[in-house]
């Protein structure tokens, strides 16, 4: 069967995942060899792969634990690791045929997975987790605490790893390490927000030494050039919106090209901004559905974005190609999504997962009708939408 036609800079559907059941598509990974092998897994715990671009899928692993990311290895393609919510670690080393649970790890929430040269890092709800091979992982001196994001700044030694998690403080929980996550300092950045929900890091700039690091965080997007010493805003002001950027991927070549996506909460207020000069303009790629859920990068100088969205006005998923030429894009298109938003002078607005945050823990024993029937429907579908976030 032929691969998906993704015509440049236009938005092409793929392929529904197979079976008559699954859930929200939060992890998404392409391997970084091979454009068109796909690894996609849901919150219902099942992993699929595809080896034409998404035009077919097969089930590969069926598993009882929500899948929160999908990452290969970057240095071994063969290697693909899942994390879950709850459930640990699984590892495949035939490029996504066969898994196995990986063990250090289990009754751990995987919420993000970074690499290093000889070193695989993993962020969970109880801190940070390290392994040289992906199948035995071991807890670092970053511990009993709740990270969300991890990215590797060095990836030779000395490693350097920076965590975000999350916090009911007004803080923004940030620490870093300069060998390879032995001994951990807490970082205090300069940016707003109190869960760090995306951490990334770029290609090395010619000639130069230090990656850019960009965070996203329940209320922005920033971006360093100093290893997490100071931050540039990139949202509010005339900038991007100031919403949730769950979703941030450098290109393979460019330090200064990347993607950032946000689900919006669930809501209508996401969407996939695209820049090539670290954040000085962004623009719009109108996505289809609004509200991303994950997005997988090619290694290309024109990559393709696979991306997973979730519509709540009929609780579906489903899975784009967008080959990404710099032409304006093209449809199918869904509702705009802002390029830029003005200045936020109020604190920002509750989002739908702090909604279901609050309704989860409240001893209120009532609440409006209205406002429990609409919790009902969306949480119907999307029971698990912001559990990486816990």
């Amino acid at each position: 069967m032929h691969a998906v036609v993704t015509p440049p800079s236009t938005w092409v559907e793929m392929s529904a995942l197979p079976g008559a059941k699954h859930g929200t598509i939060f992890g998404l990974a392409v391997n970084p060899t091979n454009t068109t092998q796909l690894i996609a897994g849901d919150s219902l715990g099942s992993i699929y792969s595809s080896n034409d671009a998404g035009t077919s899928w097969s089930t590969v692993y069926a598993g009882r634990s929500s899948v929160l990311v999908i990452a290969f290895d970057p240095l071994n393609p063969n290697v693909v690791l899942a994390g879950t919510q709850g459930g640990g670690a699984v590892i495949s080393r035939d490029a996504g045929a066969h898994w196995r649970a990986s063990t250090g790890m289990e009754g751990r929430s995987v919420r993000a997975l970074a690499f290093a040269q000889s070193l695989m890092i993993a962020a969970t709800d109880g801190g940070v987790y390290l392994s040289a091979d992906g199948s035995a992982w071991t807890a670092s001196t970053l511990k009993d605490v709740s990270v969300d994001a991890v990215a590797v700044e060095a990836v030779n030694p000395p490693v350097r790893i920076v965590a975000g998690g999350d916090s009911a403080s007004g803080r923004v929980p940030m620490w870093t390490s300069a060998d390879a996550g032995a001994t951990w300092n807490t970082a205090n950045p300069a940016i707003s927000g109190t869960i760090i929900t995306r951490l990334a890091t770029g290609p090395l700039p010619a000639g130069g030494t230090v990656r850019p690091l960009v965070v996203g965080t329940n209320t922005g997007l920033f971006i360093s050039s100093d290893n997490g010493t100071t931050f540039k805003a990139l949202s509010g002001a005339q900038l991007l919106p100031s919403i949730d950027y769950t979703q941030v991927q450098f290109t393979t070549s460019h330090f200064d090209r990347f993607y950032a996506a946000s689900d919006g909460g669930g809501g209508g207020a996401g969407g996939l901004w695209a820049t090539a000069d670290s954040g000085q303009h962004f623009s719009s790629l109108l996505p289809p559905v609004s509200s991303i859920t994950a997005l997988a990068v090619s290694p290309a100088e024109q990559p393709v974005l696979y991306v997973a969205t979730f519509r709540a006005s009929d609780h579906t998923a489903m899975m784009w190609a967008f080959h990404d030429t710099g032409g304006t894009p093209q449809g199918p298109f869904g509702t705009p999504t802002p390029a830029a938003t003005a200045a936020r002078t109020n604190p920002p607005a509750t989002t739908f997962g702090d909604m279901l945050r609050s309704l989860a823990s409240s001893q209120v024993p009532y609440i409006a009708l209205g406002v429990i029937a609409l919790a009902v429907i969306l949480l119907a579908a999307v029971s698990q939408f912001r559990s990486r976030r816990r």
